[in-house]
């Protein structure tokens, strides 16, 4: 993790393979910063294109052994890990790894923490949903270290990518008229995260004496149902036709969210919930310490522009996705054959063509989301609505680029495993089903010219239902993968090479 003959203060960044944590990593290089970042899985962090100017240290912020490794020689620690998980152990869990990070930097010597929190509702901490509540004690818990810590308290942050973005995008977009839960009303005040990065930033450059929370907005003050009309006007889309009405409570309305939107109910079910009280800034002292830009802080619309500009573009650098949806596996790898204890059940599909491997592996690259999955489009959508419906993540979640892949990344309801320029993609399922499956897919040139496709599905089971799942979806096989091989292999001989080998390295807002 050392550098040579850099004396400039270290920035420990958690969180970086999440949706801010990725954009605040290239911020704060782009300022020249020397970058330290925790990561239990550093192999998700090699597409970035940043990547290789970080020190990366592996390990897991709720380890005390790794994450003193991590901290030593540091001078800011950034705190940007939440789940949205819900259920008994979510208090317990971010207390306890919040505790673990502050006596950690305690002992390490660290001069600052920066933590990105939520801008709570003035209610009793009773009264407040456990994803809230314990946003509030893990800032209490870092406030109390004994470190000089900043607190920035959101409410919705919009950016492209944003899982709250996503949520207001897909709900204005795909409902011109629309019943909405009586929460539509709540007042709350976004932030652009572009804002948002600018403070993070400048929240650690403060004298040590400050040591407090701030509560952070944009400029305007509004309602959801506000929200949905102004991205519609931004959007360039006829005025939404909104009702509201009191019967549906944020139980139902996550169901509601998870059936439109990307966001499955399992993210969608804490953000509703926090749309249920207010969430206004309650004081503005920041623009003591950190004055507003020239320009001022960006408004509401604006910021639903620049992040629609970054969507038509494909430029949008993280996304909520990113981070693990919960309850997806993140282990064993298909790679490793140990783990199986039983049997495992593969189909393979080889076929050569004259495309080159570079042509071939943009074919490979470009699957999924609107670009589909070179085969069976009926049978993908009922599979990912048979998901949803049994409140898996389903199809919506897209991906982040049409062109490029990035592991770690959601693809679907698939996830980047492992992805080697050219030869291998490996993607792991997410949805909902007994047992595992991995999709993977490798590139290699023939002796004498053109290239080979090598397809290859696995399974795993998990009892006697895994076995049973296995054999009722196979007979659909015939109808998916081998049309799959074909028509990769034929895209690819379709693809000029000039854009098969061009990545793409912009860091997007």
């Amino acid at each position: 993790m050392s550098a040579v003959n850099d004396d400039r203060p270290i920035y420990l960044v958690t969180g970086a393979t999440g949706y801010v944590g990725g954009r605040l990593v290239g911020y704060l290089i782009s300022e020249g910063a020397r970058v330290r970042v925790l990561a239990r899985h550093p192999e998700r962090l090699r597409d970035f294109p940043w990547a290789d100017q970080i020190e990366v240290a592996v390990g897991d912020a709720g380890d005390p052994e790794s994450l003193r490794a991590a901290m030593a020689g540091v001078n800011v620690a950034y705190y940007l890990l939440h789940s949205l998980q819900e259920g008994k152990q979510l208090e317990y869990e971010e207390g306890r790894i919040s505790q673990n990070f502050a006596n950690c930097a305690k002992e390490a010597g660290v001069q600052r923490i920066v933590y990105l929190g939520g801008l709570a509702p003035d209610i009793a901490a009773h009264k407040m949903s456990p994803h809230m509540r314990s946003r509030v004690d893990v800032g209490r818990i870092l406030g109390e270290s004994g470190i000089p810590t900043i607190e920035l308290r959101a409410a919705i942050i919009i950016g492209s990518g944003s899982a709250s973005f996503e949520m207001l995008r897909y709900l204005t977009e795909r409902l011109p008229a629309m019943i909405t839960p009586r929460w539509v009303r709540t007042k709350t005040q976004p932030i652009a995260v572009r804002d948002v990065l600018r403070y993070l930033v400048k929240a650690a450059q403060l004298p040590p004496e400050i040591s407090r929370t701030f509560d952070i907005g944009g400029p305007d003050v509004l309602s959801y149902q506000d929200m949905m009309q102004g991205y519609a006007r931004a959007a360039g889309l006829p005025a939404r036709l909104i009702l509201p009405i009191n019967l549906l409570s944020p139980r139902l309305s996550s169901h509601w969210v998870g059936l439109v939107t990307p966001v499955p109910r399992a993210i969608a079910r804490p953000l509703v919930r926090s749309l249920k009280h207010p969430a206004i800034c309650r004081e503005d002292d920041i623009k003591q310490y950190i004055p507003d830009p020239p320009d001022g802080l960006i408004p509401f619309e604006k910021a639903v522009s620049l992040a629609l500009t970054r969507v038509r573009e494909a430029q949008v650098a993280t996304r909520w996705s990113s981070a693990s949806t919960p309850g997806a596996p993140s282990e064993p790898l298909s790679s490793d054959p140990g783990w199986a204890g039983g049997t495992l059940y593969e189909d393979v599909r080889v076929l050569e063509t004259t495309a080159t491997p570079e042509q071939l592996w943009a074919a490979v690259d470009r699957i999924g989301g609107a670009n589909g999955w070179y085969s069976a489009s009926l049978l993908w959508e009922v599979r990912g609505l048979i998901d949803r419906a049994f409140g898996g993540v389903g199809l919506r979640r897209g991906r982040r680029d049409p062109n490029h892949l990035m592991v770690g990344e959601a693809v679907d309801f698939w996830r980047v495993e492992e992805r080697i320029v050219p030869k291998q993609l490996r993607l792991r399922a997410e949805m909902k089903m007994p047992g595992r499956a991995w999709l993977e897919f490798n590139v290699s040139a023939n002796e004498s010219g053109g290239s080979t496709l090598t397809q290859r599905a696995v399974y795993w089971p998990k009892g006697l239902t895994g076995h049973m799942y296995w054999w009722s979806v196979a007979p659909f096989h015939a109808f998916v993968f081998p049309p799959m091989t074909r028509h990769l292999v034929e895209s690819a001989e379709s693809t000029p090479l000039t854009h098969a080998t061009k990545e793409s390295d912009t860091i997007g807002l």
